[in-house]
């Protein structure tokens, strides 16, 4: 009997590529804008580095269903300064989270300009749907010393980030350090809650000085594999506190042609 073309065709082609199955798909977007001093960077990556070879990490991870999860590690500025520093990556042994490890801190780059969560948030979710991983929790994982100044208002990226089924927890930094203190916001952690994180069980964890850095960057990841968070939580809805989520635009007009800005 003699096959169509189509038929041969089909045969012919490569089986498309499935999509590997893990517990959690984490997206870590970190601030590197311009108010970050060289030190803060280079904290930042150690302690994100560290957190993931502890053993509460790795832990976390073997007891998850399948006992792997997939993760990339993305700086972010501006709205269109997003900087890869570890593609999405499988971590199922401590080799793994080793060599993941050890790509964080192989390079130390300089900051970017501008602050824009609103930028981070956007191309985190749109970078989900080809990372090869597919699982039940997306998480969207966001650091930052400042508010949102530039890019679409936070808020409408965070409401399309969760309409899509994504989780966002926050880690605001309230270390008053450097530049960040021209934009400093006393209660970053209200405006995270109220502006930036959103999703069933999404959580901040408020980092005041950076020697509190490396142990909540730990306990930040461990909650958002193992499953409900033990800290500080709160959930997006309707009745979510009331806060202007565009104060960082606000700041930014009043003093942008006295200071420019991060």
């Amino acid at each position: 009997m003699r096959m169509t073309l189509a038929a041969l065709l089909l045969l012919a082609a490569p089986a498309a590529a499935q999509d590997i199955e893990v517990d959690v798909e984490l997206f870590l977007a970190v601030d590197v804008s311009r108010s970050m001093t060289p030190r803060e960077l280079e904290i930042q990556r150690r302690g994100y580095a560290e957190a993931l070879v502890s053993d509460e990490v790795l832990a976390a991870i073997g007891k998850g269903f399948l006992g792997r999860i997939a993760l990339t590690y993305v700086e972010w500025a501006g709205p269109d300064s997003q900087r890869v520093v570890v593609p999405w990556t499988m971590i199922e042994h401590p080799e793994d989270a080793i060599a993941v490890a050890a790509s964080i801190t192989a390079n130390f780059e300089e900051a970017m300009r501008r602050t824009s969560i609103s930028g981070a948030l956007d191309y985190a979710a749109a970078d989900f749907a080809t990372n090869g991983f597919e699982s039940w929790r997306q998480v969207i994982d966001v650091s930052g010393d400042g508010p949102n100044n530039q890019g679409r208002p936070v808020h409408h990226a965070r409401d399309d980030a969760i309409a899509a089924g994504f989780v966002i927890n926050g880690l605001p930094l309230m270390t008053e350090e450097g530049l960040g203190l021209r934009w400093n916001l006393d209660d970053l952690d209200k405006y995270y809650e109220a502006c930036v994180i959103g999703g069933p069980g999404a959580f901040v964890v408020p980092v005041r000085t950076w020697e509190e850095f490396p142990a909540a960057v730990r306990m930040k990841i461990v909650q958002e594999l193992a499953g409900p968070p033990l800290v500080h939580r709160a959930q997006f809805t309707a009745e979510a506190p009331a806060y202007d989520c565009m104060i960082g635009e606000k700041i930014w007009e009043r003093f942008r042609d006295v200071w420019g800005g991060p």
